[in-house]
């Protein structure tokens, strides 16, 4: 637990309560050091180190691994009108695989993770970490001294600084940053949605081409089928369905390649020389524009290096480089060096090329092994759009989504049933809908270079994935844009403990047996939503709790030092804060064991707490004190031994009035007041808060939040869901404002 004791909160003048742990936990520094090693990047076994290598291959790699299946097909739809032609968009395979999964995203871009984690939020977390560029301000200078809140130095006229400077010097640039990492975001989640339907629907088309005479609906339902069978494995988690699909991979990038190396020394060796860059730029010479369109099937080729970034989340940096560079890259390079020989020979089979090419012997197995792998591949952008939702869910910028962790020893690896079924009945529309693995393939876009040439196909299917994505970074801008205005309410519209305190029984306010559990998105000040009760109902319980749950831009919070606790008012007011702050990659808000664990903290706040001297540590408290002409003088043990001083007065008849005389700390125990409180029942008190455009708002602005954001508020899940609240024991408080 961390415990904070100051006096003000916003010039930061602290007490001796850090002082007390300190001494309690010596040596401090050493402690602080082994955590920041344990939650740094795990050095792995070598024996670990291959078997997670092995497993994350029937994860990460489906995706980018099965796109053999269709990548000719989508570059030549129209067919091969001359043999060098396949030499130039082979050499365009190689090069594309060389310097974007390989050299951009597994030396470069993996490196470039928070602590592991992946995908463009993780990314975005980095850069909240070192500049002040999240839009939602609810960090506190504390957050920063969390083991895992690593960030690097830079020298003040380095280029890193300069953007950082650069970067919050206006607020424009934060939202422009925000809406580029909902984009690429958005463009993921797009990805998981087309991944599933072109690879299934592309292994089922094997059926077709060994009965030829086949309907094409036949191989559109076997597609259906499968797909429904896939989403429905997925509650059974990564770590399961990796060992699961992990073997199948691994034979897929055998076969693919070992049938490579046959295609090659039977049909034409010849396409070897595709490794000079001279036949790329022969190839644009030669074809022109049309040259530059086929770039949206050669792209193809390395569809699923998003999804590598994404999945960092499940596997270690080292385990996923090790299975791309030992395995995935050799093969898949056999594997269209061996179609490409295939097709020098046998132009006119460029619309299936992948089973053409496949020894008669080998075909059926063969068939069977892609079926599978075509599954795979899909589980590959499942996994990634899961990460990132989760990551953006931690940052307010996805609705409230129920997040089940499937793994006790990795807990990157998450199911999110909801997303799981969305994802579902949409791959089901793009596979039925088109029916054609080319029109989905045209779907797809990715690299600048690559999406210039997609941009001529929009009208044959490359509408799709701008749809996808536009209707995503909607839902995500408007959800963010609500968020950010509540807590903007929050924050204006927070009282002052002396307007609380200065209540007295002019309104008749009463203290009930019992604890109340406030919860409010501030970290700080009392919430609106607190005075907006007592206001209308004039009785609070004995003790209240203001409960705060956060999100820090990191990618996990330590359990030791989870919640923040401290005391608001006097003594005999029993009134206290309690902050429990999570990371994006924890447990999400829905805890079975968070209320046991807020009192575990407060309890032990308490007991820390009676060792000392001290008094409130409220700046409204202080603010208050000001107003009256009574004053007492209260001693503080600083950092450094010596004596601190604060005058706050305080006016003993209002506190007695609506404290009860018999609460006093100097005649009853707290400990033992705060366990016969609540075992007097504990009630959950939350804000129900409508949010409104105001009448003179712009249309659009009426759009997005009395319909757009209202109808995400309605069917998200509620607040008192995710905390895992009984019913019995909530209490919720409406409220509305306008925006």
């Amino acid at each position: 637990m961390a415990t904070e004791m100051e006096f003000d909160e916003e010039n930061g003048t602290k007490g001796s309560m850090w002082v007390l742990e300190q001494k309690l936990d010596q040596p401090m520094d050493e402690e602080a050091g082994r955590l920041r090693n344990m939650y740094s990047e795990k050095k792995f076994s070598t024996l670990l180190l291959l078997r997670l290598a092995f497993q994350s291959l029937g994860v990460v790699y489906g995706d980018l691994g099965t796109s053999p299946l269709y990548v000719f097909y989508n570059t030549f739809p129209h067919g091969i009108d001359d043999p060098e032609d396949v030499i130039g968009a082979l050499s365009l395979i190689i090069y594309s695989l060389t310097l974007i999964p390989l050299l951009k995203y597994v030396f470069i871009v993996c490196r470039a993770n928070d602590n592991g984690q992946g995908g463009t939020f993780a990314l975005y977390s980095l850069l909240c970490r070192h500049a002040k560029v999240k839009t939602i301000p609810n960090q506190h200078r504390t957050d920063e001294e969390l083991t895992t809140y690593s960030r690097s130095t830079f020298h003040e006229n380095s280029f890193a600084a300069k953007t950082k400077k650069w970067l919050e010097a206006h607020a424009f640039r934060k939202n422009a940053l925000l809406m580029l990492v909902l984009v690429g975001t958005c463009m993921v989640i797009g990805d998981g949605i087309l991944t599933p339907a072109i690879s299934v629907l592309s292994a089922s088309g094997g059926i077709k081409v060994d009965h030829p005479k086949m309907s094409n609906d036949v191989v559109v339902v076997v597609a259906v089928f499968i797909l429904v069978g896939l989403f429905s494995m997925q509650h059974y988690g990564t770590d399961k369905v990796g060992w699961l699909f992990a073997p199948v991979v691994l034979l897929w990038f055998l076969m693919i390649g070992g049938i490579g190396i046959f295609n090659i020394y039977k049909y034409d060796s010849s396409v070897l020389k595709a490794v000079s860059p001279v036949y790329i730029y022969r190839y644009f010479k030669r074809g022109g524009k049309k040259s530059w369109t086929s770039l949206g099937g050669i792209m193809l080729s390395i569809t699923g290096t998003e999804a590598l970034f994404a999945d960092l989340a499940h596997y270690p940096v080292s385990a996923v480089q090790l299975a791309f560079t030992l395995v995935v890259f050799p093969c898949l390079l056999l594997a269209y060096s061996g179609q490409a020989a295939y097709l020098m020979e046998n132009r006119e089979h460029v619309i299936d090329a992948f089973y053409r090419s496949i020894p008669e012997k080998v075909y059926w197995p063969m068939f069977i092994i892609a079926t599978l792998a075509a599954i795979v591949a899909s589980q590959a952008t499942i996994s990634a759009t899961f990460s990132i939702i989760k990551q953006s869910l931690a940052l307010g910028c996805f609705p409230r989504v129920k997040v089940v962790h499937t793994s006790k020893k990795f807990l990157g690896q998450i199911y999110i049933p909801d997303m799981n079924w969305i994802l579902m009945v949409l791959c089901i529309a793009v596979t039925a809908g088109f029916r054609n693995q080319s029109q989905i393939g045209n779907a797809y876009v990715v690299e600048c270079t690559y999406f210039s040439a997609v941009l001529f196909k929009v009208d044959q299917g490359g509408w799709v994935p701008l749809v996808i994505a536009a209707a995503f970074l909607l839902i995500m801008y408007v959800w963010h844009y609500g968020t950010v205005k509540r807590y903007e309410f929050e924050m204006h519209s927070k009282v002052s403990m002396a307007w609380i305190l200065g209540l007295g029984p002019s309104l008749g306010l009463v203290r009930v047996p019992g604890i109340g559990l406030v919860y409010t998105e501030l970290a700080s000040g009392v919430p609106h939503i607190f005075s907006h009760f007592i206001t209308n109902l004039p009785a609070i319980h004995s003790v209240v709790v203001f409960v705060c749950v956060k999100y820090l831009p990191v990618y996990t919070v330590p359990e030791e030092e989870r919640f923040l606790v401290k005391r608001i008012g006097p003594k005999n007011f029993h009134m206290f804060r309690c902050v429990a702050r999570y990371g994006y990659k924890d447990l999400h808000k829905k805890d079975d064991e968070f209320e046991k664990k807020l009192f575990d903290n407060l309890f032990m706040f308490v007991r820390l707490e009676s060792m000392m001297e001290g008094c409130s540590d409220s700046d409204e408290y202080s603010l208050y004190g000001q107003q009256t002409q009574q004053s007492s003088e209260f001693l503080l043990k600083g950092n450094n031994g010596n004596t601190c001083t604060s005058n706050l007065d305080l006016t003993i008849s209002t506190v007695d009035s609506i404290v009860p005389h018999e609460s006093s700390h100097t005649e009853v125990d707290e400990l033992e007041f705060l366990s016969s409180c609540r075992d007097a029942g504990v009630v959950h008190i939350m804000g129900n808060t409508v949010v409104r455009a105001r009448r003179e708002s712009s249309i659009y602005k009426k759009i997005a939040v009395d319909y757009i954001y209202a109808f995400l508020r309605k069917i998200c899940r509620e607040n008192s869901v995710i905390f895992n609240i009984p019913h019995e024991s909530l209490l919720n408080v409406g409220q509305i404002f306008f925006v």
